[in-house]
């Protein structure tokens, strides 16, 4: 190993010491640190200078340095890196030119609007900077450059760009930066002081007086910008970065997100022609949203095409549908969205690089740090830390009012490269199987709040009682939150075989699925449950699942056939095992099925025969499960026409609710009586006798809306909007149809159209 005595062989030798201590090749500590295998072993031969402070921190990461073996590797890189010259000015790499704009540029209106009026807003006591920051692939570069062009007559002392190659090995120092940029305003080189400090000060009072516009390009963060930006004047600072710069102060923030679908068609028909996209329309609206409608991946697909003027657009778009190619397709010539994300994922240390790469085994469209940690094998507050910073850098998207992040479509498959490349079959096994069981754990645990028989022996322990949110609304805000991430864990379960858990896990969530009758994945988790219980030879809890399954069916995705299937598979369980609760259940939800099927008749006599078992048990839940099928009896009379043995049986539940059958929970109790009192107001307004009705639905309405629960409010609204047009109060009426409208197609419930056609027949306007 070469040393010459000097400080670069010091740190080489170092290095070099730590790496053998380490048990680590040069490859490995290449990777580990984001750095070349050339540039390290350059590094420790001392043909490179003195390490940059970036690339100290990331090697001294990669070794498991403490602080104080992190700063004596940083003093020796120190003692390596060159001394400012006295005599002479150092050249910045690249030219201070202003860069051609892009003849097809495209959007970006109202974001060079903003900039315009910041320019015109600015007072000559503050010089106006602009930031431009963002995921990379924005074209930020591309935009500051077009801006510059477009604000060039403001600024008649000069245009200038200076690359601060923010992402290569080596960042522009500022003061080189500043020698370039006071040469370039005409100050001799004998006249361009030695220190940063007395260079940005002059750089200052040289700009005061002038109307420059300057493109600091490629920031490397905040502490190589601050010394470049003027003091008073009217000259603009337009800075772009992957980097947030959150810590600059009083600058305009250029906020570029990727571009609509119509823009992004538009700049594709600006690079290929009108006529070859108008041919294939829908191919080339395909195309661009296969590019997540990032404007650099949108130009490379159009290059590509342009280059090739016989392919056919419905080619590029099928190849990009195959998402293990899309990253190797998307790159014409130099340009290359995979190279672009590679070098953003370099600049990170080893940890957060971890978690970025790990985060895209998140199911679902968003997740939080608490998911990334597990995912990552990090302590939450980390994990929290490094998302942050990868936000900072562009590399996740924040969510506007949670603290959960997002990838962009590219970006996510990126990352899902990268953990496979790394990590590889075994570590993404091992970090699913970590999660899965904690969050398994957690959404068993929460779900449990909504339980009223919910005792404290139950199986579900919370992974972290400390962190468990808190009342039933923390434990909703985490179950919805999260019900993409359980969801997947528990298909990981049931697919590996763990059936007891799976089981557990569903039994948890029977209660909290009522509140969220809409979500269709109900179905999946009640048939992973019934089958797992099948699997462990417990034919009394697969005869609950399957009357879980069964309601599922019926009611979350309305295939009534599949419902009953389910139903019959119940009893006929049920019954071998002489459960006469669940033969009570299994009765009311297949008869819930033949009703919706046209078997009306036979439903009537399917509900007597639960009602009348269900009735003779004199359980709590037994008489939970009559007071449901009475409620289902009385309904289905009533559809029939016959409202007046409707309104007799819903009276009976009434009197059996009142006498404490819904059990140890008055939440529940208060919940049956609700519905009781909406089935009874709809039976008297099927009677016509309006005024009565009118009191019992806005009471149900009342009681619901108090408990949050949208799948029984709004139907209830419809209801008591429905009789309101009858009183004559046509305003009431028309607000309550309205609000029922639109909730209950956000719920995706048949039963919007019902009241669309109120709101038709109140003569408004949908």
């Amino acid at each position: 190993m070469e040393n010459d005595g000097s400080g670069r062989g010091g740190f080489g030798q170092l290095l070099y010491r730590l790496r053998g201590d380490a048990g680590l090749s040069q490859e490995q500590l290449a990777h580990a640190a984001g750095v070349s295998v050339r540039a390290l072993a350059d590094l420790e031969r001392g043909r490179a200078r003195g390490a940059r402070r970036r690339t100290v921190r990331a090697l001294a990461e990669a070794l498991g340095l403490d602080e104080t073996g992190e700063r004596a590797l940083e003093q020796a890189a120190a003692a390596g890196r060159p001394r400012p010259q006295t005599g002479g000015a150092t050249v910045v790499r690249g030219a201070l030119a202003l860069p051609r704009d892009i003849a097809d540029f495209t959007a970006r209106g109202p974001a060079l609007d903003r900039l315009r009026a910041a320019v015109r807003r600015a007072d000559g006591e503050h010089a106006p900077v602009a930031v431009v920051s963002g995921e990379p692939g924005l074209g930020k570069t591309s935009f500051a450059v077009h801006a510059a062009h477009r604000l060039a007559e403001h600024f008649p002392d000069g245009l200038f760009a200076v690359d601060l190659h923010g992402m290569g090995h080596e960042p522009t120092e500022p003061r080189d930066a500043l020698a370039a940029l006071l040469r370039a305003v005409g100050v001799p080189d004998s006249g361009v002081p030695a220190d940063t400090g007395d260079r940005a000060g002059l750089w200052r009072s040289v700009v005061r007086d002038r109307r420059l516009l300057v493109l600091l390009d490629d920031a490397a963060g905040e502490e190589q910008v601050r010394p470049l930006l003027p003091g008073g004047g009217r000259s603009l600072t337009i800075v772009t970065s992957r980097q947030s710069l959150a810590g600059l102060e009083s600058v305009h923030r250029c906020d570029l997100g990727v571009l609509r679908r119509e823009e992004a068609v538009e700049l594709m028909t600006r690079i290929l022609g009108p006529e070859r996209v108008g041919r294939e329309a829908q191919a080339a609206r395909d195309i661009v949203d296969l590019c997540g409608l990032l404007p650099l991946a949108v130009r490379i697909a159009g290059q590509r095409l342009a280059a090739r003027p016989d392919e056919r657009l419905g080619k590029l778009a099928a190849r990009l549908a195959d998402e293990g190619r899309r990253l190797d397709t998307l790159q014409a010539g130099s340009l290359q969205v995979r190279a672009v994300f590679a070098l953003s994922y370099r600049q990170l240390g080893p940890a957060a690089r971890r978690l970025f790469r790990r985060a895209a085994l998140a199911a679902g469209p968003d997740f939080g740090p608490e998911i990334a940690a597990l995912l990552a094998d990090l302590p939450i507050a980390q994990a929290a830390r490094h998302a942050e910073e990868l936000t900072d850098a562009g590399l996740l998207q924040p969510h506007p009012t949670a603290e959960r992040y997002r990838f962009h479509d590219l970006l996510k498959v990126f990352a899902g490269e990268q953990v496979a490349a790394e990590d590889g079959p075994e570590g993404i096994r091992a970090a699913l199987e970590r999660a899965d069981r904690w969050i398994l754990g957690r959404a068993g645990a929460a779900a449990l709040r909504f339980d009223a028989d919910h005792h404290q022996d139950s199986p579900h322990a919370d992974p972290d009682p400390a962190s468990l949110p808190a009342g039933r609304e923390g434990a909703r805000a985490w179950l919805e939150a999260e019900r993409a991430n359980w969801l997947a864990a528990l298909r990981r379960a049931a697919r590996a075989g763990h059936h007891r858990q799976v089981v557990d896990v569903a039994e948890a969530m029977h209660w909290f699925s009522d509140l969220n009758q809409h979500w269709e994945l109900w179905a999946e988790v009640f048939r992973y449950s019934s089958d797992a219980a099948r699997a462990l030879g417990s034919r009394r809890e697969e005869a609950v699942h399957l009357n879980y399954l069964a309601w599922a069916y019926n009611i979350c995705v309305y295939d009534h056939q599949a419902a009953l299937a389910a139903a019959e598979a119940a009893l006929t369980a049920a019954r071998e095992v002489d459960d006469r609760l669940q033969v009570g259940w299994a009765l009311g939800y297949g008869a819930g099925a033949l009703s919706r099927t046209g078997r009306v008749a036979e439903s009537i006599a399917w509900l007597r025969d639960s009602a009348a078992c269900l009735g003779a048990l004199g359980s709590v839940q037994a008489h939970l499960g009559e007071l449901t099928v009475l409620n289902t009896l009385g309904n289905t009379l009533r559809q029939q026409g016959r409202a007046g043995e409707a309104l007799e049986v819903h009276r009976r539940a009434e009197l059996i609710c009142r006498a404490g059958a819904p059990g140890r929970s008055p939440d529940l109790a208060e919940l049956y009586g609700a519905i009781i009192r909406q089935n009874i107001g709809n039976d008297l307004a099927a009677l016509g006798r309006w005024s009565e009705a009118e009191p019992e639905l806005a009471g149900a309405l009342a009681r619901f809306e108090a408990r949050d629960v949208k799948p029984w409010s709004e139907p209830a609204r419809l209801d008591l909007g429905r009789v309101l047009a009858r009183l004559g109060r046509r305003r009431e009426a028309f607000q309550a149809l309205s609000a029922a409208h639109e909730a209950l197609g956000a719920l995706n419930s048949p039963r919007r159209q019902e009241a669309a056609d109120e709101l038709d027949a109140l003569g408004t306007v949908r």
